[in-house]
C-alpha cells in the first residue's frame, strides 16, 4: 500500500505554485477597484442615481473586450505556447491599470478597461495549463480549486488595497496632503502598488514557469536558463543529483519519462521523425453535446454571480433611508443601502475574502471527495437565487449590529457556494473534452461566453438598479439576479460527468514494427505494480554495461514504447480509481 501511494499521481506543486503567484496578481488588481468604484465614477460628474448603471457599463465593456479576444488567445496559446501569451496579457494589464488609476473622465476610464480587457486571455489559458499539468481525475479536485484560492486570497489584500489607499492625500494628510499628484489622481495609488505585484507575477513566471504545451516543451527557454542562473548559487549542491535524477515533464513531482536524458534523444528524434501531425480541430469537437451544456452553465454563473458583486458596492454606498409610509410599502416597494464608504467597503470585503480562502483550502476538495463534482455544482446552483432574493432585505433592519451580522452571513454563503461552483464547472467543462488537443480553443470559448456574461450581467443589473431606486424599488437588481440564477439552476441536470480528456498518441509505430504490436499490447500493465515492473525493468537495462549498448537501446526503446503507451493519459488508472467520486 505504502509503494502504491509513493509510486501514484502527484499533483506538480512546484509548477502550481509558480502559476499561483503568475495568477495572483489579476484578483488583487480587480479587486481592489470594488470599494472605490462608486466614489470613482461619482468624481466624473456622475448623478448618485446613475452611479450604478455606468459602474455595470465599466464592468461590461472590460468583459466584452475579453470575450471578442479570448479564442485569439486561446489559439494563439495552442501555436506560440501557454507561457507566452499569458507574458502578454500580465505586462498588458499591468501598464492598463496604471492609465485606468490615473483617469480623470469617465471616457478615459472605460477605454483603459477596454484595452485591459482585450489585452488579456490568461483566465482560460491559465485553466487549460491546469488541465495539462494535471489530467489525473483524482487530483483535479485540488489542482482546480488552486485557482480559486488564489483569487480568494486576492480578494482579501486587493479591497484592503482600495478600500485604504484610494484618496490618500484626505485618508492620510500628514504623509500624502502636500503630494500634488496623489490629489490630481486620488484614485491612481492602489493601482500602482497592483502594478508592483504584476511586476513580480511576470517575473516570476518569465524565469520559473515551464510550458506544457506538447508541442513547445522541448523548445529551449531563455527565460528558464536566465532562471537557472539567478538561483544556481541558491541550489548548488543539488545540482548534481538533481542531473543524475530522470528528466520532468513539467517538474521533479510531475510523472518523468522512463529513459535517463542520455537515452532519450534517439527515441526522441525517432518520434518526431514519424510523428502524425495532428488533426485540426473541429467545431464538432469543440461544441459537443457535452461540452455545449457546460459552456451554457459556466456563461450563467459568470452572469449573476460577477453581477452581484459589481452591483453590490453600489449598494453599500448608497446612502440609507428610514422606512416610513412615503417610502415603504412592504414586501416589495422600499430602498436604501449602507451608506459606507470606501474603506469600509474594503474591510467587508477583506472579511469575506479570508473566509472564501479558507472554505478553498478546508472544504472544497473533501466536500468533491465526498459528493462528488457534479453534485456539488447541483447545490451551489440552487442556492444563488436565495442569496438574490435576500440581499435587499438586509437594508431594512434598523439594528446596525444585526444588520451587518445578517448581511456577512448572506455574503459568506454566496462565498461558499462560489467558492464551489467556479471550479466544480471548470472540472466539469475540462472533462468533457474529447481531447487535450482541443483545451486550448475550448477555455477560449469558455472565456468568450463567460465574458458575455459577465459584460451583460453587470451592465443589465447597474441599469435595473438605477431604474430600481428612482421609483423606490431597490429589490429590482437583486430580483432579477435572482430570476436569472433560478433559470441557472436547469442545465446542470443535463450534466453527464464526463473521463476527461486523452492525450493523442504522439508516436505512430514504423511498418517493421507492425508485426509485435499484438505482442507489445499483452504486456500493457493492468495496476501500478504492474507498472512498476515496467520501470524497474527499464532501471536495470539502464544500469548494465556499455559493451551491450545497442541491444540495451533498442530493448529500451521498446519498453519505452510499451509503458509510455499506458502512460500517455498521465494517470489512467487513477482516473479510473476516482471515477466513481
Amino acid at each position: 500500500m505504502a509503494n502504491q501511494k509513493a509510486n501514484g499521481p502527484k499533483l506538480p506543486v512546484r509548477q502550481l505554485a509558480i502559476l499561483a503567484v503568475a495568477r495572483f496578481a489579476e484578483p488583487l488588481a480587480l479587486t481592489s477597484v470594488f470599494p472605490y468604484l462608486p466614489e470613482m465614477i461619482g468624481s466624473f460628474g456622475v448623478d448618485k442615481v446613475d452611479v450604478a448603471r455606468w459602474a455595470g457599463i465599466t464592468g461590461a465593456v472590460f468583459s466584452i473586450s475579453q470575450s471578442l479576444t479570448a479564442v485569439a488567445w486561446g489559439r494563439a496559446s495552442d501555436k506560440f505556447g501557454r507561457k507566452p501569451i499569458i507574458l502578454i496579457g500580465l505586462f498588458s494589464t499591468m501598464c492598463c491599470f496604471l492609465v485606468w488609476g490615473m483617469s480623470t473622465s469617465l471616457a478615459m476610464a472605460i477605454t483603459a478597461r477596454a484595452i485591459m480587457g482585450s489585452g488579456n486571455g490568461n483566465v482560460g489559458i491559465i485553466r487549460t495549463m491546469v488541465a495539462e499539468m494535471v489530467p489525473e481525475k483524482v487530483l483535479q479536485p485540488k489542482a482546480f480549486s488552486l485557482m480559486p484560492l488564489v483569487w480568494s486570497v486576492g480578494s482579501v489584500f486587493g479591497p484592503a488595497f482600495g478600500g485604504f489607499f484610494a484618496r490618500p492625500a484626505e485618508q492620510f494628510p500628514s504623509v500624502f496632503g502636500n503630494i500634488e499628484y496623489f490629489k490630481r489622481y486620488p484614485f491612481v495609488l492602489p493601482n500602482l502598488m497592483a502594478c508592483c505585484v504584476f511586476f513580480i507575477s511576470f517575473m516570476t513566471g518569465l524565469l520559473f514557469l515551464k510550458e506544457t504545451l506538447e508541442s513547445k516543451r522541448d523548445k529551449r527557454d531563455w527565460g528558464l536558463v536566465l532562471g537557472e542562473k539567478l538561483t544556481r548559487t541558491f541550489h548548488r549542491s543539488k545540482r548534481s543529483h538533481r542531473n543524475s535524477r530522470r528528466r520532468s515533464f513539467v517538474d521533479s513531482e510531475a510523472s518523468a519519462p522512463l529513459l535517463a536524458t542520455s537515452t532519450t534523444s534517439s527515441t526522441e528524434h525517432l518520434a518526431s521523425s514519424t510523428a502524425k501531425a495532428p488533426a485540426a480541430v473541429s467545431w464538432r469537437d469543440i461544441f459537443a453535446p457535452q461540452t455545449t451544456v457546460n459552456l451554457i452553465c459556466y456563461t450563467f454563473l459568470a452572469l449573476h454571480s460577477v453581477a452581484y458583486d459589481q452591483v453590490l458596492p453600489v449598494f453599500l454606498n448608497y446612502p440609507r433611508v428610514i422606512p416610513d409610509e412615503t417610502n415603504t410599502s412592504l414586501p416589495f416597494r422600499f430602498t436604501g443601502g449602507f451608506g459606507l464608504s470606501s474603506d469600509r467597503i474594503g474591510t467587508i470585503y477583506t472579511v469575506y475574502g479570508i473566509s472564501c480562502g479558507i472554505i478553498q483550502f478546508f472544504l472544497f476538495p473533501a466536500l468533491c471527495a465526498r459528493f462528488g463534482v457534479l453534485n456539488c455544482y447541483k447545490f451551489a446552483t440552487s442556492v444563488f437565487p436565495i442569496l438574490y432574493f435576500l440581499t435587499p432585505y438586509t437594508a431594512l433592519i434598523q439594528d446596525t449590529t444585526t444588520r451587518y451580522a445578517v448581511f456577512l452571513t448572506i455574503m459568506l454563503v454566496k462565498g461558499f457556494v462560489v467558492i464551489i461552483a467556479f471550479p466544480c464547472t471548470t472540472i466539469l467543462l475540462t472533462n468533457s473534452a474529447s481531447s487535450l488537443r482541443i483545451l486550448g480553443t475550448l477555455n477560449g470559448f469558455a472565456t468568450t461566453f463567460s465574458g458575455l456574461g459577465r459584460a451583460i450581467g453587470p451592465a443589465s443589473a447597474g441599469a435595473v438598479f438605477s431604474w430600481g431606486v428612482q421609483r423606490g424599488y431597490i429589490i429590482a437588481p437583486w430580483w432579477f439576479l435572482g430570476l436569472i440564477a433560478l433559470i441557472g439552476t436547469i442545465p446542470p441536470w443535463f450534466i453527464v460527468e464526463g473521463e476527461g480528456p486523452h492525450r493523442a498518441p504522439a508516436v505512430v509505430e514504423s511498418s517493421d514494427e507492425e508485426g509485435s504490436s499484438e505482442e507489445e499490447e499483452s504486456l500493457l500493465p493492468n495496476s501500478e505494480d504492474d507498472d512498476n515492473v515496467v520501470i524497474d525493468a527499464v532501471d536495470e537495462l539502464e544500469s548494465g554495461s556499455s559493451s551491450d549498448s545497442d541491444s540495451v537501446s533498442s530493448s529500451k526503446a521498446k519498453h519505452r514504447r510499451i509503458a509510455t503507451r499506458n502512460r500517455s493519459s498521465y494517470g489512467t488508472v487513477a482516473n479510473t480509481n476516482g471515477a466513481s467520486k
